[in-house]
């Protein structure tokens, strides 16, 4: 079937219309040198004389649609239908009604038209495009190029990932002039990026139209939204634009009124989804017509169309909500870099920590790291002490209120002079098992995936499914297994209870701080939620790492170093009043040791070494395959996938139930679920998408996209 037989046309006047093939001829059987047949509508309209073809894709995000579809462009509509607007077309096989002048049903669809050409490669009559919805060119060349490559990377549709980088039109907003561009500013100086080694050399290259890539590891303390306001202002100064993309809107908030106190205002915008419908949309126009030259956002502002791009920027790029949770799940930290790449322009991924896709992007020379030396990192970072297990056992007030001595002293002392933050875990993390006696997580045999027990005799892998009995401890040979997770709750009532003359505050999901005052109040914050405190907390206290450390989740001793540094990132550093944080976990794990030396990179990059010796991403590329059992046997039967993949599982997924929390990839609700890993070595992960997508396609054209296949390429959370 031809890609345009499933559509049929309209008179652009909107009369009643009966279905019909939808494409611009060409003679089918030609002749040499034989002139082509003219371009014609099913009913004649009068065709544009120049370029008569559109070509359309349509908003709709299923695989075996994925294509382009020409359309003929009629005389009326030849000067607004431009490339990169918005369209509406008949698409598909069903009739309409016309009632009261407004078309309604019948398969009228909106699309972007991609390209004006002289002919089609279809030998039929073509439906003229309905009208254009606006002549505001919202689709350009390189947001394009950029949307197909992200598509081809996560196995998704060119349609889906528009959908997240073209916001919804807004008529007020597109209807208002944007004002005309500022000026260049100065060239800003180092500030604090002196304290870096390659800091100001790093900023001289931006202001000087260069593009280097930097991973950089920020100091503690309330610097780093001042010196990622001087990377942007180096490269506005050398005539260019740049993009920051942060974790929250409190982040984003931070960097905008730095950047505003750097350079002053009308040189960017802010892009977060605080802004209702028409303000995000007319900062995103202002920024496609180049009347701002930066952006400054959370997640959806990774394919802010910033004209002629100097640097992208990601801060944190650890934190989930880079992680998209709306098909094909691209992250920011994987766009920018195809950004960067595609620009030609430059790239810092900035955090307090740092992450393993971090540590491979400079091993692999891709990137050049920007760090500070060991003695700037000690005046900046507060002092970290421990508390173990075997400490707490011994403890008296620790056994009567669950927090060791160790952790009162240092809530009354911090609190003489300041704030103290309390974090503690949030509910809803699901425990893996470890070892009981020296905490390494307990690993299959045969995938290194991790062990999951059905009830107290059966042991499992959750990612391959095989039988885990007799399990014994690689590092110590122990066979006893642990896992537990203590609730946050009445840590917090017990504090309030344990210092009544002391305000208590509280950030979490239902309402997040974003500062507090720097006066003497105790803070008792989720991980992430932690307000800013003016001048800094006096301490902090990290309460029940275990429950951190012991998530299901590969990352799990990422993620909780993560979690500790950005917290203790806000507590006063040596040189600043001596700030202190205590960390209530076993003194012996490799994320807290690092933590005591505040040594992100260096845990990274011994855990990147280990997943490179172990197949784990992201030295390896997965794909997870989820839906119902018979529906991932017929998928996998049927997808030509590369010889080198390896298949974990199935393995059955937990059953969703009404009024738990859901997340991204969950199955429905009552329905039984299996979920298979596919895993390939380094340089095999394109083929890996290619066939996945190719096989959700043709599936999809053959009716089985009733029983739902859900496809995600490098999961967040494989365990």
């Amino acid at each position: 079937m031809s890609r345009n037989d499933e559509r049929s046309d309209e008179q652009p006047g909107g009369g009643a219309g009966v279905p019909e093939q939808l494409a611009l001829i060409r003679e089918s059987v030609r002749k040499a040198k034989v002139p082509k047949a003219k371009p014609r509508t099913w009913r004649g309209a009068p065709l544009a004389k120049e370029l008569p073809v559109a070509r359309v894709l349509v908003n709709k995000g299923v695989l075996h649609l994925d294509q382009y579809f020409d359309y003929a462009v009629t005389e009326e509509l030849d000067a607004v239908a431009q490339p990169g607007v918005r369209v509406r077309v008949r698409f598909g096989a069903g009739a309409h009604n016309v009632r009261g002048g407004r078309r309604e049903g019948g398969g009228m669809i909106d699309g972007f038209l991609v390209e004006r050409r002289a002919e089609s490669d279809y030998a039929g009559p073509l439906a003229a495009l309905a009208y254009v919805v606006s002549p505001e060119p919202v689709l350009s060349p390189e947001l394009l190029a950029l949307s197909r490559a992200i598509a081809d990377r996560y196995a998704g549709s060119l349609a889906d990932v528009l959908q997240l980088a073209v916001p919804p039109r807004n008529g007020p907003a597109e209807a208002k002039p944007s004002p005309e561009p500022l000026p260049p500013p100065d060239v800003p100086g180092a500030g604090t990026w002196e304290r870096y080694a390659h800091g100001p050399a790093f900023l001289r290259e931006l202001a000087g139209g260069g593009a280097p890539r930097a991973v950089w590891n920020a100091l503690p303390g309330p610097h780093w939204p001042d010196e990622l306001a001087r990377a942007v202002a180096a490269t506005l100064a050398s005539g260019r634009g740049a993009l920051v993309v942060v974790p929250d809107g409190r982040s984003a908030a931070r960097v905008d009124a730095a950047l505003t106190a750097l350079v002053g205002k009308g040189h960017h915008t802010l892009l977060t989804a605080d802004a209702g419908p028409q303000k995000r949309y007319r900062q995103w126009l202002a920024a496609r017509r180049g009347s701002v030259r930066a952006v400054v956002g959370t997640r959806a502002a990774m394919f802010a169309p910033v004209a002629d791009l100097g640097l992208v920027v990601v801060w944190d790029d650890g934190d989930s909500s880079h992680a998209d949770d709306h098909a094909p799940f691209p992250h920011v930290r994987e766009v920018l870099e195809l950004r960067a790449q595609h620009s030609k322009c430059g790239f810092l991924l900035g955090a307090v920590s740092c992450t393993v896709e971090a540590a491979q992007l400079v091993e692999s020379k891709w990137a050049v790291p920007l760090r500070a030396g060991r003695e700037q990192v000690r005046a900046a970072a507060p002092l970290i002490r421990t508390v173990g297990d075997e400490e707490v056992a011994r403890d008296g007030a620790a056994r009567a209120a669950r927090l060791p001595s160790l952790a009162w002293q240092t809530v009354r002392d911090g609190l003489k002079s300041g704030p103290v933050l309390v974090q503690v875990p949030r509910r809803g993390y699901v425990p893996s098992l470890a070892c009981e006696r020296c905490r390494t997580p307990a690993r299959c045999r045969h995938c290194a995936g991790p062990l999951e027990a059905a009830d107290q005799q059966e042991l499992h892998c959750g990612w391959c499914g095989r039988d885990a009995a007799g399990w014994r401890c690689g590092e110590c040979g122990s066979v006893r297994l642990r896992a537990r997770v203590v609730g946050a709750r009445r840590t917090a009532e017990e504090l309030g209870r344990a210092f009544p003359a002391v305000p208590v505050r509280t950030s979490g999901r239902d309402h997040v701080l974003e500062s507090v005052p720097g006066v003497p109040a105790l803070v008792v914050s989720t991980p992430g939620a932690e307000p800013v405190a003016e001048g800094g907390y006096a301490a902090a206290l990290l309460l029940d790492g275990w429950a951190m450390l012991g998530r299901q989740d590969l990352r799990a001793g990422e993620e909780a170093l993560r979690r500790w540094i950005s917290a203790s990132a806000l507590v006063r550093g040596q040189g600043e009043g001596g700030g202190t944080v205590v960390v209530v976990a076993e003194p012996t794990l490799r994320p807290v040791q690092a933590l005591v030396r505040w040594d992100p990179v260096g845990h990274a990059q011994r855990e990147l070494a280990e997943r490179a010796e172990l197949g784990f991403p992201p030295v390896s590329r997965m794909a997870a395959v989820s839906g119902r059992p018979e529906a991932i046997a017929a998928f996998l039967a049927s997808a030509e996938l590369p010889g080198e993949v390896e298949v974990l599982g199935p393995v059955p997924l937990p059953v969703a139930e009404p009024g738990r929390p859901r997340r991204p990839g969950d199955p429905p609700v009552g329905e039984v679920w299996e979920r298979a890993l596919l895993r390939v070595p380094p340089g095999s992960g394109a083929a890996l998408a290619a066939a996945l997508k190719a096989a959700q396609a043709a599936r999809m054209a053959r009716g089985g996209g009733g029983d739902l296949v859900r496809i995600r390429i490098d999961p967040p959370d494989i365990g």
